[in-house]
Parts: C-alpha cells; structure tokens; sequence
C-alpha cells in the first residue's frame, strides 16, 4: 500500500496561540526518535516527563499524546491524562499504565485504541517517521468536568477554553 501523503501541520498552530512552559523529559529528546521501551514494539512504558514555568494561576493539567501523522483524516491519540492535580509537576515513566499510576482524582480517557491507558508509538511498518506531540496543558479550572468515557477529542475541545498555556515536547519513531 502506498501511503504517500501530504505532512500533516502542528495540531496545536490549529489553536488560538497561548503562552508557553516548559516540559522536559528523562526518556525523549525533543525532535529525536524514541526510546523503543515507548512504543508497542517494545514494552509499550509511557515516557517520564516534567514540567515547570507554567503561569501563576494554573488550577490544573492535561497530559496528551497525539500523532499528526496517523494515515488517518484525523490523527491518533495516544495518551489523555485528565484533571491532574495543579500540585503535580511530574508523571514517571509508566505512570500511563493505569488509572492506579496516577495522582489525586487524575485519570486517562480512552486512547484511539480504545484503552483506557498510555498506547505506545505504532506506525504502519515502511511509513515515513511520525512526529508524538507530548503536551502539557496549564488549565484554568481544577476539572475539566469529563469522565473516563469522553473521547480524546471532546477532552481537546473542552481544554482549549480552559488552557492558559502549554509545553510540548515532539519525539518521532518509524517502523522499518
């Protein structure tokens, strides 16, 4: 099957610009490729990542993980951490294993996968390298008034009226 197509945009240049943090990583290096721990090839651990400088009046964060590049009209999310705490600034690797990793009243949606939990990079074998925006959203609010069954995009669509900044770290993998 031929996959040529054209290089999907930034998903977050499609949102109304905010401020920017830093969010940082012990497991991925912004622009270079995963680890293969991280992927479903291999032993399918969400990354560790960190982050700081966020604004003053942040309540709460969301944690995602989408890939652009997912032959698909739409992309493919990976990760949804909801309603995690403003006190946290850190999830350790494997913390996207289950609901019982996180902190406080946090916890995952379903991923396109349909798991209720971190689903590791899986590009078509032969496809080019896909690009996994890891990002943290500072919120307004201490909740986003979602439960487990929401999907990745309703959590993305209600976040966007609530983010006052947000970090991203962008790691690639292919699978030859």
């Amino acid at each position: 099957m031929n996959l040529e197509r054209p290089i999907a945009q930034d998903p977050y240049e499609k949102l109304p610009a905010v401020p920017s943090f830093t969010v940082t990583s012990t497991d991925l290096t912004d622009g270079e490729p995963m680890a293969e721990a991280h992927t479903q090839a291999g032993e399918n651990v969400s990354p560790q990542l960190a982050w700081s400088g966020f604004p003053a009046e942040t309540e709460s964060f969301l944690v995602t993980c989408f890939d652009p590049d997912a032959p698909t009209p739409s992309g493919f999310w990976h990760w949804n951490v909801v309603d995690l705490p403003v006190d946290v600034t850190e999830l350790e690797q494997g913390s996207g294993q289950s609901d019982l990793m996180l902190p406080g009243a946090a916890f995952h949606v379903r991923n396109d996968g349909g798991d209720h939990a971190y689903a590791g990079a899986a590009p078509p074998a032969g496809d080019r390298a896909h690009r996994y925006y890891f990002a943290v959203h500072a919120l307004d609010t201490d909740t986003l008034g979602l439960d487990e069954d929401a999907s990745p995009t309703k959590v993305s669509f209600t976040a966007v009226f609530h983010t006052l900044a947000r970090a991203t770290l962008v790691a690639t993998y292919q699978q030859r």
